[in-house]
């Protein structure tokens, strides 16, 4: 399947000129969150295309006939990288010239590592606004770079937008700190926190990996349900894009055991809410997970 995708791609590429209609970059980004920043930075002098919508897994995500007709007739393609687009990432490599990785200048021994794969990376960057502000430096700087005419308005646009994220980092630092230390433990559906753990100063638990296309064992539950109930952790949290009911088995397992914690909500991991809702934007998915975050596991003491 990946050398179909490579040769049809290949030959839409020699075959194909990109339209420019719109006198516009055309823009085709991964995920969400990527779009987001293209979006930002490049405002009316672009336009851009997701390919993975709200509540898809970009770990399982592979390339259709639709996407690499899209990406045939990309300017610039922007992608995560460090393989968070693992099922079609070795296609949008192959595109030399016009693909770039937003995270290329995260510096690799701050990064942290992938348990299942030797020398690769945790890619959930972006749960680390200060990370997420350098993936847009990138995205400004290649823009200005592929379209000088403009220049100044992506310089322009950027500022504003790495304004709009230093505000939205202190309001997490802030918010994380009206929970005492001892009630920061986050356990989530997969591992897709631990940069925000890090950063902002909690215990991050998922019951799958890192990748979701790890599945979580008996030994894993039972472990995780041992430790919710000893720390008695006040909510578990499911995400958008992964199925629920392996945390929904945990809950179950916790209430057997005589602790009643709560599903405390719904984060978004790796695939931002709606489009057109404040969610539907990266500074409104990481505003609306610290909210939910903090509100569920938040208040008096759960053993009083």
């Amino acid at each position: 399947m990946k050398l179909f995708l490579l040769i049809v791609l290949t030959t839409l590429l020699i075959a194909c000129s990109p339209a420019q209609d719109s006198g516009k970059l055309q823009i085709v980004a991964t995920t969400g969150m990527v779009a987001d920043i293209a979006k930002n930075i490049g405002g009316e002098f672009v336009e851009v295309n997701a390919l993975m919508g709200p509540g898809v897994d970009p770990h399982l995500y592979k390339a259709s006939e639709g996407d690499v007709s899209l990406l045939s007739g990309a300017d610039i393609v922007f992608y995560s990288g460090l393989h968070l687009e693992a099922k079609m990432g070795d296609v949008i490599e192959e595109m030399e010239g016009k693909s770039v990785a937003v995270t290329r200048t995260l510096p690799r021994e701050e990064l942290l590592d992938f348990p299942p794969y030797e020398n690769q990376y945790d890619p959930h960057v972006w749960f680390n606004v200060l990370y997420w502000k350098q993936a847009a430096e990138v995205v400004r700087d290649e823009l200005m770079a592929r379209d000088p005419e403009h220049a100044d308005a992506y310089r322009q646009n950027a500022a504003a937008y790495l304004q709009q994220l230093s505000e939205l980092d202190s309001y997490v630092h802030r918010r994380a700190q009206e929970l005492p230390a001892d009630q920061r433990i986050l356990v989530t559906a997969h591992d897709a926190f631990r940069y925000f753990g890090r950063e902002y100063d909690f215990q991050v638990i998922g019951l799958q990996g890192i990748s979701t296309q790890a599945e979580a064992g008996t030994k894993d539950v039972q472990e995780l349900v041992d430790f919710i109930v000893s720390r008695k952790v006040k909510a578990l949290f499911v995400e958008s894009s992964v199925p629920e009911r392996n945390l929904k088995a945990v809950q179950e397992a916790c209430r057997a055991k005589g602790w009643d914690v709560q599903i405390g909500g719904q984060l978004y991991s790796d695939a931002m809410g709606d489009a057109g809702t404040f969610e539907g934007t990266y500074i409104g998915m990481v505003t609306a997970n610290i909210d939910t975050i903090v509100g569920a596991l938040g208040g008096n003491d759960a053993s009083n």
